[in-house]
């Protein structure tokens, strides 16, 4: 009896050491690398001791030291993310328990074993030793996304929060009386809780964005709870996404910002009122939203806002819900630079999109730029990136550049067309029921129109800066390439609709029309301009045929029209497509693929002249 109380001050002594070191430890190393290699060491000691402990048959009298072990070892073991192992420990901790009441359940389903457990010490010291492993339980099931075993434990739950504060008493009075003989426990089981509480309420909600008020509710309860900043940032970013779900998009922006104002680093939510903007069409919110989304990313420390120093268990151990991280995700910074890029080309800040796509190429060449190999792919191909750059160019008229960046394309992808695409006429693949384009022809088209875009491109930049012979050379080797791609003859006629009609159809064989069209307009207008008026109306009545809903083309084949002096068939012809605006960008299909309006252009006034000159028609 005197060996079996010395054993027990002993072990009680070495678990007091060991606890004090780990949270030493755990306040005073912000390292998160540091931090997990001094945890492994720690749960290895404690694992040692248990080990001691339970190499003697179960005895009541050190139960609670060894549940107090167990508890320290378990809370190691969650900090290194390794949950089998503090689950299985667990489950044969219920059953030793168990042991020592000698009650057998009959089963080691976990909620049984906790459920008889906790009726087996009610009313003993063992209670709030039972109640803090079932903290650890719960959030071994929360670490592994099973909610509904948290659920159903409900009860259990329920009594765990109604009693935390009281069945801690006890313990916060030891503390205070500094009794040797008393195990030291190495987080406060009531700090767990909380974390516990407003981690199942993030998890929860983000899985159940769809169920509305209720949601909701529960939401805006979390967001009140003793917690970490970030932590209740995630609570006002989910009600926000959950507001948005119920499509009231001015309240879920007012979320976001309680997000913001609750933690600078939520980057997530900049990034969700980015979209919602975009939904209301507000450009300048969202182009807002989106350079500082883009300026954050940029600064060390904001992909992990959850993760604090000096915190044994960080918060992002239990958040690891799928739908949760999917609305946490944030794009890269480069993404983001060049999404700011295309919406700020689009919305007509043509020069601070110029400047985001100079940024962007330079970071991209850059081999000091850090991860740039990582996100890559999940930006649009070089060649395309050239390009859009190319256009954004054209447009600031700075054609010297863009032809730059067009030769790049050119220089990198000329000698690897086909000698011609063969693709099925996308009419009758839907018949069919076959699948999309095989993917070599894929890539061969593809590689196709960045060469042919690129021939447009020039052919715009000679065509600002009225050199109209290069210019004409340019948009004829654009639709030398355009015609290498044929379709198989299946006995359907050959339609190809837009992508933004109709977008199973695909976004590149819409490219392939604008294009054709584009560049026999463009062409078209360059001869216009050398008084060759026969080849000019030719041209201009293909893109017309190639691209109905071109404007250039329909208003310059009226002045052509004109010029050879069939008045009346131009006045019918400007009648019909002059109160027909230029169409805006879009972000539907590439830049380069629309009009640019950065040719010749007509004068309204004088083209209004002529129409009355020539009288009612």
């Amino acid at each position: 009896m005197i060996q079996s109380a010395s054993l027990l001050e002993s072990w009680t002594q070495e678990n007091n050491q060991l606890a004090s070191g780990c949270k030493q430890d755990g306040q005073n190393e912000p390292n998160r690398e540091h931090n997990l290699f001094r945890q492994r060491r720690w749960s290895s000691d404690f694992h040692k001791l248990l080990r001691k402990i339970q190499g003697i048959p179960p005895h009541l009298d050190r139960a609670q030291l060894e549940l107090s072990v167990v508890y320290n070892t378990c809370v190691c073991f969650t900090a290194q993310s390794q949950f089998d192992e503090a689950e299985l420990l667990l489950t044969q901790t219920a059953q030793r328990l168990l042991q020592i009441a000698g009650d057998d359940p009959g089963t080691s389903d976990p909620s049984v074993l906790w459920r008889t457990a906790l009726k087996s010490v009610t009313g003993t010291a063992l209670h709030r030793r039972v109640l803090s492993l079932l903290c650890l339980q719960w959030g071994v099931w929360l670490a592994k996304s099973r909610l509904t075993a948290v659920q159903d434990f409900q009860e259990e739950m329920s009594l765990l929060e109604a009693q935390s504060g009281a069945v801690w008493n006890d313990c916060r009075a030891e503390t205070k009386e500094k009794i040797s003989n008393i195990p030291i426990l190495v987080l406060d089981p009531r700090r767990l809780v909380d974390l516990l509480k407003i981690c199942t309420a993030i998890v929860q909600g983000a899985e159940r964005l769809t169920e509305g008020w209720s949601v909701l509710s529960a939401l805006q309860a979390a967001s009140a709870s003793p917690a970490p900043r970030a932590l209740i940032a995630y609570t006002h970013l989910l009600s926000g996404s959950c507001l948005a779900h119920m499509n009231r998009p001015q309240m879920a922006l007012q979320c976001y910002r309680k997000a913001l104002e609750t933690d600078p680093r939520c980057v997530c939510a900049l990034y969700q009122s980015a979209l919602i903007y975009s939904r209301l069409e507000n450009s300048q919110a969202e182009i807002q939203a989106l350079r500082i989304l883009h300026s954050m990313l940029l600064l060390p420390s904001t992909t992990e806002p959850a993760m604090a120093a000096g915190r044994l268990l960080s918060p992002s151990l239990f958040l690891c819900s799928q739908s949760l991280s999917s609305l946490l995700s944030v794009p890269s910074a480069l993404s983001v630079l060049h999404s700011l890029a295309l919406k700020c080309v689009i919305h007509s800040r043509v020069s601070e999109g110029v400047e985001c796509y100079l940024d962007l190429l330079a970071a991209l060449q850059s081999e000091d730029q850090h991860g740039v190999h990582a996100v890559v792919s999940t930006l649009p191909k070089l060649p395309r990136l050239y390009l859009e750059a190319g256009a954004a160019l054209l447009m600031a008229r700075r054609p010297a550049d863009c032809m730059a960046l067009c030769d790049e394309v050119i220089g990198s992808t000329l000698d690897l067309l086909p000698e011609k695409v063969l693709l099925e006429d996308p009419v009758a693949r839907r018949v069919a029921g076959s699948g999309e384009v095989t993917e070599e022809a894929e890539n061969g088209l593809v590689r196709l129109l960045w060469t042919a875009a690129a021939y447009l491109l020039q052919g715009h930049c000679y065509s600002q800066l009225k050199d109209w012979k290069q210019a004409v050379t340019h948009y004829t080797r654009c639709i030398n390439l355009l015609v290498k791609v044929h379709y198989k003859d299946t006995g359907f006629s050959l339609q190809i609709p837009c992508a933004d009609k109709d977008p199973e159809q695909g976004v590149d064989l819409c490219v392939l029309q604008r294009l054709k069209g584009l560049s026999l307009a463009g062409r078209g207008i360059s001869f216009a301009q050398i008084d060759r008026l026969r080849e000019a109306l030719r041209d201009l009545q293909l893109s017309r045929q190639a691209h109905p809903e071109g404007v250039s083309a329909r208003r310059w084949y009226g002045e052509v029209l004109w010029r050879l002096d069939r008045k009346q068939e131009a006045a019918a012809c400007w009648e019909q497509t002059w109160s027909n605006p230029i169409p805006s960008l879009s972000e539907a299909l590439p830049v380069y693929a629309q009009e640019l309006q950065s040719g010749p252009l007509l004068d309204s006034a004088e083209l209004h002249q002529k129409l009355q000159e020539l009288g009612p028609t």
